[in-house]
């Protein structure tokens, strides 16, 4: 949002090298999705949607679900896209 996109996306990369989910299946997940949203923000959805759809099948702490993606407004930037759009299907879990 300060227009520093390279950094926002550095730090959320350093912090998966730092929690990454082979290591804390239970909250390294939640890492990968601060990415993904971070990728949301700076406008990478090529990045964020393989991310959210790698998280959809994986349970971890406060696991993402299709619901979540449909409702929650940090998705809204990818709302339009037809792969997004795929990953909200309640069939997908």
């Amino acid at each position: 949002m300060l227009g520093q996109k390279d950094a926002a996306i550095k730090e959320a990369q350093r912090a998966i090298t730092l929690l990454p989910s082979e290591k804390d299946a239970v909250d390294g997940p939640k890492v990968e999705e601060n990415l993904a949203s971070v990728e949301v923000l700076v406008g990478d959805k090529n990045r964020a949607i393989p991310r959210l759809h790698h998280l959809l099948e994986i349970p971890y702490n406060n696991f993402l679900t299709p619901a979540l993606l449909r409702l929650h407004p940090i998705w809204d930037p990818l709302r339009s896209d037809p792969a997004f759009q795929k990953l909200c299907e309640d069939k997908h879990r």
